[in-house]
């Protein structure tokens, strides 16, 4: 297949200082399109999911380790192979496919983020995209079910075990409810939400609903094996877990024992869950708000920024 035209600008999302999302970020009509290193692949844009790392990043809350700006905001991408660099032997020109394109979003954050037409992509952070689901349901995986999964396998989720899943309703949540059910064998699954949400986290396969705005989670007989921390809950969580119980938090504040962690990103993780998101057994949840077109990216990091969605955000169509 002949490589496409690419053009040498395009169309991006840019903030040059840092702020609120919808006082520094700006739409850049002819922002120049990404060089392709030699392991990385060049891809043609169709949906980006926006998550809370994106807007914390624009605050500042990082900028001890940031790049230089102008910064393009967003990790995780689905979208068409338009390039391939000279080392790159795992896709080909017309490949769809996704990803979270920073392996390491606080150690290493890319410049060039997914929020725009173009994005260069190092090859061993994407996975074909599976057939069953659209370029909108794909980029609202990846940085949350890699999370998920990650945090289960350094808590040593497995199957017999109970675990307790904090932001049930989130990003992270949605889908860490499924990974725990279906892929780690939970023999129980907890999970919080607000009252409107109880119902959706019990369909995603939760065999406790806690409404976290009329019950202390942490209060109750019942104690855990796992204690998976999307939200930041400090010293609550290690009163939910067990005697020699495992706690992971994915934010801040955290109390001992509690591990906190950010995701490291490969392709591979994607590549080992594909047969259940193939199959149906995991599914994205989508906030029912999405998709936001191109043109109202501020407008969806700031829904996001209000705490409300369910499941994920996605920007469609890009162009």
């Amino acid at each position: 297949m002949a490589e496409p035209i690419i053009p040498s600008v395009h169309k991006a999302w840019i903030y040059q200082e840092y702020g609120k999302s919808s006082d520094v970020l700006k739409l850049d009509e002819n922002f120049p399109v990404p060089q392709v290193k030699e392991d990385e692949v060049l891809i043609k844009v169709v949906a980006a999911s926006v998550n809370p790392v994106d807007f914390k990043r624009m605050l500042g809350s990082f900028k001890d380790k940031d790049t230089p700006f102008p910064v393009v905001p967003g990790h995780d991408v689905a979208g068409v192979v338009v390039k391939v660099g000279s080392k790159v032997n795992k896709f080909k020109v017309g490949d769809e496919v996704y990803g979270d394109i920073a392996e390491k979003a606080l150690d290493e954050p890319k410049q060039f983020g997914t929020l725009a037409e173009y994005t260069a992509v190092q090859e061993k952070v994407l996975a074909l995209k599976p057939n069953n689901l659209s370029f909108v349901e794909a980029a609202s995986i990846p940085l949350a079910i890699e999370t998920a999964y990650e945090g289960f396998e350094r808590a040593q989720l497995s199957a017999g075990k109970s675990v307790l899943i904090l932001g049930g309703a989130g990003g992270v949540g949605t889908l860490a409810i499924q990974l725990a059910k279906h892929v780690f064998g939970a023999s129980r699954v907890a999970a919080t939400a607000s009252t409107t949400k109880l119902d959706l986290l019990r369909s995603l396969g939760a065999d406790l609903a806690i409404d976290y705005t009329k019950e202390k989670y942490e209060e109750l007989p019942e104690k855990f094996d796992v204690v998976f921390d999307a939200v930041g809950e400090g010293e609550r969580p290690v009163k939910a877990a067990k005697e020699g119980g495992k706690i992971v938090s994915i934010w801040f504040p955290i109390a001992p024992p509690t591990e906190l962690f950010i995701v490291t990103s490969t392709g591979t993780f994607l590549e080992k869950l594909k047969p259940y998101l193939a199959s149906g057994k995991v599914k994205p949840v989508l906030d029912p708000k999405t998709p936001f077109p191109f043109s109202k990216t501020v407008e969806a990091l700031s829904y996001l920024e209000t705490s409300r969605a369910i499941g994920k955000i996605v920007v469609y169509p890009i162009p």
